[in-house]
């Protein structure tokens, strides 16, 4: 199996080389176009009840498609938000994802839906992450480009600007110092992580954007 991502870091778009027999899983809707005699079954990752709980609060869809071919093809995916998609080789270990970042993966990588605990609902990044774990390839986007930034020690990132980050880092919820600062500065709540490991970060946030948008609503 072949990969390949044109367009990025705006329109990232992933382009799948299937080989006979192989199979591949994409977010349900992703698909773009692709060549004749490739098959598509509907499938539940995890369970019924599992998938319910991605569709319901980690912004992903209920189904996956399922894609199959018996003499190989070419199948085009894009994500429903402009902006980057990152590739991430799987060997065994665990990455956690935002609501709405999961695009695809090769059968060998494990999808697991995560309370994040009262705190997430103050982080503007939802109640329940995705954990992703096995072996195999995963591919994830955000909107607008993703920026990685190692972190060792701690961190702080404004809500909703997390897109993923590695098992090494924890984080909790604060304001910007002082209660008056936090509320005039304009900041509000952060994300303060700590630990070592990786952090996914997106620029841009849909949120933000549609504030912006608001007053010209007429």
């Amino acid at each position: 199996m072949n990969f390949h991502i044109d367009g990025n870091p705006d329109y990232g778009q992933l382009r799948v080389q299937i080989g006979p027999g192989e199979t591949f899983l994409a977010e349900g809707g992703s698909m773009a176009w692709m060549n004749t005699g490739m098959r598509v079954r509907a499938r539940l990752l995890g369970g019924l009840l599992r998938a319910a709980i991605r569709k319901l609060t980690g912004g992903e869809s209920l189904f996956v498609g399922e894609y199959t071919t018996d003499r190989g093809g070419e199948v085009v995916f894009s994500p429903s938000r402009p902006g980057m998609i990152v590739r991430r080789s799987m060997k065994g270990g665990t990455i956690t994802l935002t609501a709405g970042s999961f695009m695809a993966c090769t059968p060998g990588v494990k999808l697991r839906t995560t309370f994040g605990g009262l705190r997430s609902l103050f982080s503007g990044e939802g109640l329940f992450f995705m954990e992703c774990s096995g072996v195999g390839e995963l591919f994830f986007n955000s909107f607008g480009s993703i920026i990685e930034k190692d972190v060792a020690g701690s961190f702080i990132v404004d809500t909703s600007h997390v897109v993923a980050w590695e098992p090494g880092l924890s984080y909790s919820i604060r304001g910007m110092g002082s209660l008056k600062s936090t509320l005039l500065s304009g900041e509000g709540l952060v994300m303060e992580f700590s630990g070592r490991g990786k952090l996914y970060l997106q620029p841009r946030t849909v949120s933000g954007i549609a504030s912006w948008l608001t007053p010209f609503m007429r």
